[in-house]
């Protein structure tokens, strides 16, 4: 195994590869765990998606022929019976499943119709073309609280500010197109507040160490102007070959950091897979490599690796592994992550309604037991 690269060769991006970039990245424990505490719950997924959707518990035979349950090295129902707080398995055979009342009143929450919207207009604002797929918002629907059933209650209900068309370039998705005023929205970093309204709030992790050089490329950047994340701008598809400037790509840099980080706030818990972040690219007309831009700027945001996939977090929204201003989704999943975490803790081997004697499970078992599904 290649060790890690020291952190002074983060800056050195042609000699080393992605991997030993994110590799070499300072770790900050706090967001670490935080991750970690969410790979239950992010591996249970499509399971509470198809649980929430059905009115009637759900056969767990039917159940395991419509999903790729493949949430445990030791099965689905072995992972089931972990979370007697969130599923309830009912006899006679074949056992049915559902989820338990404080469970589904936790998924129940999402913003209001006209929150939703305000969140769609702000993403597509930041759109120079003020469209986006419509596949890349079912992606991200849940980091950004959207109803269950916002293509009819958000988009359909405000004609006004949204309208659907096909897509020319893929013919299975549609195109959701601002209609509206893309209006004045201000970003979160023209905060009065700060010195500076292109300076971004900077928190980095403990133990890092700033080096003079480091410091001057920072200061350099803060000072830098660009672009807000909602202002047009003339902008020239992605992979057209032209020459840019050193100038011009920092400026291009900076205008990629102020639309992540607009893109951060606009979701509940001030994060998202980079992945899922990436299928804006080409719509946020952004050129840099966005991976890049979250591991380059580590006193604004963190990326973490954890659980085989890479989330970013808007540093200054937490405070000691919290958020700054929680919300009611934020905090609904909150107590959901620690319902999940109590595991079987207290309840001996009562598992479920089925009341199904299981040998006693480690509650401090490995997270790396889930396997990795689609969200």
């Amino acid at each position: 195994m290649t060790p890690p690269l020291p952190a002074r060769l983060l800056h050195a991006r042609g000699k080393t590869t992605a991997a030993q970039h994110v590799a070499a990245r300072h770790l900050d424990h706090t967001f670490e765990k935080l991750v970690s505490s969410s790979l239950p719950l992010i591996a249970a997924t499509p399971l509470l998606d198809a649980l929430r959707a059905s009115p009637d518990p759900l056969a767990l035979p039917d159940l395991a022929r419509r999903l790729p349950l493949r949430l445990h090295r030791r099965g689905p129902l072995h992972f089931i019976r972990l979370f007697p707080r969130v599923f309830d398995l009912r006899p006679p055979l074949p056992l049915a499943l559902s989820l338990t009342p404080p469970a589904a009143s936790l998924l129940a929450v999402a913003s209001s119709p006209d929150a939703a919207a305000r969140t769609l207009h702000r993403l597509l604002a930041m759109c120079p073309s003020r469209s986006v797929p419509l596949r890349a918002v079912f992606r991200v629907w849940r980091e950004l609280a959207l109803p269950d059933d916002f293509e009819d209650s958000v988009v359909a209900g405000h004609p006004h500010l949204f309208r659907l068309a096909p897509n020319p370039a893929e013919s299975t998705t549609h195109l959701l197109h601002l209609v509206a005023d893309p209006s004045n929205f201000s970003p979160a970093v023209d905060d009065t507040s700060r010195p500076d309204k292109h300076a971004f709030r900077l928190q980095f992790p403990p133990g890092f160490r700033l080096t003079k050089e480091y410091r001057k490329k920072i200061n350099h950047f803060q000072l830098l102007p660009y672009a807000g994340p909602y202002e047009p701008t003339d902008h020239k598809p992605v992979g057209t070959k032209r020459k840019v400037s050193k100038m011009a790509r920092r400026k291009m840099e900076k205008r990629a950091v102020g639309i992540a980080h607009e893109f951060l706030s606009l979701t509940v818990e001030k994060m998202v897979e980079v992945e899922k972040f990436s299928q804006f690219r080409k719509c946020f007309g952004i050129d840099v490599n966005v991976r890049d831009v979250f591991l380059d700027h580590p006193g604004i945001f963190y990326l973490s690796a954890k659980g085989k996939r890479h989330t970013v977090f808007l540093r200054e929204a937490y405070d000691r592994g919290k958020l700054v201003e929680p919300n009611d989704v934020s905090e609904a999943r909150r107590k959901l992550v620690e319902l999940m975490l109590l595991r079987r803790r207290g309840l001996g081997n009562a598992n479920s309604n089925a009341n199904m004697s299981a040998s006693s499970a480690n509650a401090q078992e490995s997270d790396d037991d889930l396997q990795e599904l689609e969200v």
